[in-house]
């Protein structure tokens, strides 16, 4: 089924197929520090050198970079052990060996291996919520939004298999941690796509006889479901593209005012 959509999508790096392009994919996925994306304003006061001969504020970035890297690359680990042998089977040397670090570099990151955990659904809710935030201006209609909205959330873990199974089946045995320290991220992404409704139903584009945040979860459920049966099959490449699509033209039918169904 084609998708049919009419925002600018090379903007936004996502092609007309609903495929993300490498680079956006490895920022939202946290393949890339966003230190590294960034460049240090330049100061109008003289910068000190360091004996190499470079300033502070360089040689700070550097460092910064490097941490971040450092970071990125224990999430990395922590998904494919946490995919290999199960969250609570796991050990935190499992996931310094499988990042290449020491063991104590980890807690200077994380505190406990539940942290980690948490941290790698935090860190994918922050890079939906930076897309919704920075990119979502950009779309004009409600209907294209929600629709960019389903496309990303599902977009950004073709081919991470490991990483959706960590997510949608790792995660749920560990409800209690999700309620205790990720409940406000999560709940901001709910509310973002409810804005997205609300913006849709003052327009005229989408029934009013329905709840914005109602939406948003059933949203939201009806993308973590395909998810987690796509990771505990056999994640056949594209299917959460095609999918993507299908889910988007199923809500937005329902989401069509009754006036306009005939």
């Amino acid at each position: 089924m084609a998708v049919r959509h009419s925002c600018c999508c090379k903007a936004n790096g996502i092609g007309a197929s609903g495929r993300i392009d490498l680079a956006t994919a490895r920022w939202y996925l946290g393949g890339m520090s966003e230190g590294s994306l960034s460049k240090a304003r330049p100061s109008k006061r003289p910068q000190k050198q360091t004996r190499g001969g470079h300033s502070r504020t360089q040689a700070t970035s550097a460092k910064e970079r490097k941490a971040g890297d450092k970071r990125e690359r224990i999430l990395a680990a922590a998904v494919r052990v946490f995919a290999k042998s199960g969250f609570f089977d796991a050990r935190v040397s499992d996931v310094a060996k499988a990042a290449g670090v020491a063991d104590g570099t980890i807690y200077l990151y994380f505190t406990s291996k539940e942290h980690l955990l948490v941290s790698l659904f935090e860190d994918r809710v922050d890079k939906l919520l930076g897309f919704m935030q920075n990119d979502l201006g950009k779309i004009a209609s409600a209907k294209d939004k929600l629709r960019r909205v389903i496309e990303v959330q599902l977009g950004l873990l073709e081919g991470e298999r490991d990483l959706a199974e960590v997510i949608t089946v790792i995660v749920r045995q560990s409800s209690r941690l999700l309620k205790e320290y990720a409940t406000p991220k999560f709940s901001a992404y709910l509310d973002a796509i409810a804005r997205v409704v609300a913006e849709g139903q003052a327009a005229g584009e989408f029934r009013t006889d329905v709840s914005p945040g109602l939406v948003a979860r059933a949203t939201f459920g009806a993308l973590d479901g395909v998810t987690f049966t796509w990771a505990l099959g056999r994640a056949e490449e594209g299917a959460l593209v095609r999918a993507a699509s299908q889910v988007a033209d199923i809500l937005l039918r329902g989401l069509t005012p009754r006036s306009r169904e005939k």
